[in-house]
């Protein structure tokens, strides 16, 4: 299943390699994201999420996401630039050595997904509508990746796979709204704050957020670091057309961010939908504070960002989720 997956989302981005000499189309890109707790030498909660993919001319997920986007985002700007993700997020509790069930813990959970991404920015706004579809449970192989991952490193292997929730399809539709302001300009760098606001909608999870952060860099492009999270990509390829700063080999900045969710339903924590499955009594109020480092030369970039979540879900013992992990962005434009 996975390898179908994957080779769908490549053959989606990827398929005009023909018509252009085996080189992707001029203004493509391609994004990889990696976060996981193990600088922060935790193996629990949230462990793991991969993503990958990047500006894509067509896919089915895109054209209701385009239809979407012209529905909330502002008339008039740039056109409408479209984009193809394959990811997976992994979600364990504390103790991954524990091979019986943990009815007082977060579950074991694993996500896979297909999303599609239409976005448009117009002077110092972006807008993004991203649908994900997948599957949670047994499907979308969370045993399978962290046991061979855990293999691979010489890491204890997690035991307690057969407790996660069960399998059943699942969907997402987010939207996300940045803007960018700029508070000072100096003589080497530049100040801006970029604050955001959106909702997400689905089987999956169901919340409000809003935040913002503040960089400090040169020749900043872009409404700040790209992430993981549906509707946090920009397609990088937009900078050609708005921002100055492109015609320079080289950018640089340093940031700080927090980002607010009102959560009114969460399927790791929960439990699936349409069957019954473990699940733990879910915090309404979550928040991730993050600082890093991003850096762009000519057309290759990185992001380094940690990040600390407060705790997403009550224990008996009254607290419990709360947790630090890193995240990095790779990215290349062609």
């Amino acid at each position: 299943m996975i390898r179908f997956i994957v080779l769908l989302t490549l053959l989606a981005v990827f398929a005009p390699l023909g018509r252009a000499q085996l080189r992707p189309p001029e203004g493509s890109e391609f994004q990889l994201f990696v976060e996981n707790d193990l600088l922060a030498r935790t193996d629990r909660y949230y462990t793991n999420g991969i993503k990958l993919g990047g500006g894509a001319p067509f896919g089915m997920l895109q054209l209701p996401a385009t239809e979407l986007l012209k529905q909330l985002a502002p008339e008039g700007g740039n056109a409408i630039h479209l984009g193809l993700f394959l990811g997976q997020n992994l979600y364990t509790p504390k103790s991954i050595k524990v091979s019986q069930p943990q009815p007082l813990d977060r579950p074991w959970a694993a996500w896979l997904y297909l999303g599609g991404v239409a976005q448009r920015a117009k002077e110092n706004r972006l807008d993004t509508v991203e649908i994900d579809l997948g599957l949670v449970g047994p499907s979308a192989l969370g045993r399978d990746v962290q046991a061979g991952w855990h293999r691979l490193i010489g890491a204890p292997q997690p035991m307690g796979w057969q407790n996660q929730i069960p399998n059943e399809p699942a969907f997402l539709v987010s939207y996300l709204s940045k803007s960018k302001h700029v508070l000072g300009r100096g003589a080497s760098v530049d100040l801006e704050l970029i604050p955001h606001g959106g909702a997400t909608l689905g089987t999956v999870m169901t919340l409000a957020r809003g935040g913002g952060i503040l960089r400090l860099g040169q020749h900043m492009t872009g409404f700040g670091p790209d992430t993981i999270e549906p509707g946090g990509a920009m397609l990088q390829n937009m900078r050609r057309d708005i921002e100055p700063g492109r015609s320079h080999g080289m950018e640089w900045y340093a940031f700080a961010g927090l980002d607010h969710r009102l959560i009114t339903h969460n399927i790791f924590l929960d439990g699936t939908v349409f069957r019954d499955s473990p699940g733990v009594r879910r915090r309404a109020h979550v928040y991730d504070i993050s600082a890093g480092l991003s850096l762009r030369i000519d057309n290759a970039r990185i992001s380094l960002t940690r990040v600390r979540r407060s705790e997403e879900f009550f224990t008996a013992a009254s607290s419990g989720g709360g947790q630090t992990f890193d995240s990095i962005n790779l990215g290349i434009e062609f």
